[in-house]
């Protein structure tokens, strides 16, 4: 399989950790969304939607957005599992890892703070903007997720985590106030022990910028 990715992209991110929790090989494919390279012709051609992660697979077919290529991974590749296996628990699942991916994501992407610069705000008002909607829905998750579990549902850890874990990366990389958020800190400690995690981390990919 082949992944289009970006070093720092939490969407892509996500699929790296969980393509690493199942021991599933690949191959990365770095497209600089900084550089624009996702809306070169070349790439739309292989995601119309002008994004990452893609996932290739042997035969050609391409999968998009990041909730569709995990599903279809735990669907097809279901050990280890990322969701449990009682329907309503699934559901718990799901609604937290969409906090994430539906609350938080869309509005602080490079393509939503480029317009609103572009409409006049400041770098710190598009970092603010940015603060804001991590805070909210930071609450909101850590207020879903089960108290006492090593991880967001459980001993192991599952889609929620995946989700989490680029959010917090993100969240750092902004110097944002994670003070309030110390069971989302907790778990992410834990995971960043694990080799999946480390693995799929930012700083581990072929495309981040080496220092000395």
């Amino acid at each position: 399989m082949k992944l289009y990715s970006y070093w720092r992209s939490t969407t892509a991110y996500r699929v790296r950790i969980a393509l690493a929790l199942k021991g599933l090989d690949y191959q990365i494919i770095p497209i600089d969304l900084v550089a624009g390279e996702q809306n070169q012709a070349d790439f739309r051609a292989v995601n119309p939607g002008q994004g990452v992660p893609c996932l290739e697979l042997g035969d050609g077919t391409r999968l998009s957005q990041s909730m569709a290529i995990l599903e279809w991974l735990e669907e097809g590749h279901p050990a280890p599992a990322l969701l449990p296996s009682d329907a309503l628990a699934r559901a718990h699942v799901r609604a937290a890892a969409l906090v994430i991916a539906t609350d938080i994501h869309p509005v602080n992407n490079l393509r939503v703070i480029d317009r609103i610069k572009a409409l006049g705000a400041s770098q710190d008002q598009a970092v603010d903007w940015m603060r804001y909607w991590m805070a909210r829905g930071f609450a909101a998750f850590q207020a879903q997720i089960d108290p006492a579990a090593d991880y967001c549902f459980g001993d192991t850890p599952g889609l929620a985590d995946l989700f989490l874990i680029p959010q917090l990366y993100n969240a750092r990389r902004w110097d944002m106030d994670l003070s309030p958020f110390a069971r989302l800190v907790e778990i992410e400690a834990r995971c960043q022990t694990l080799p999946a995690f480390q693995s799929a981390h930012p700083n581990a990919q072929p495309d981040a910028p080496q220092t000395a």
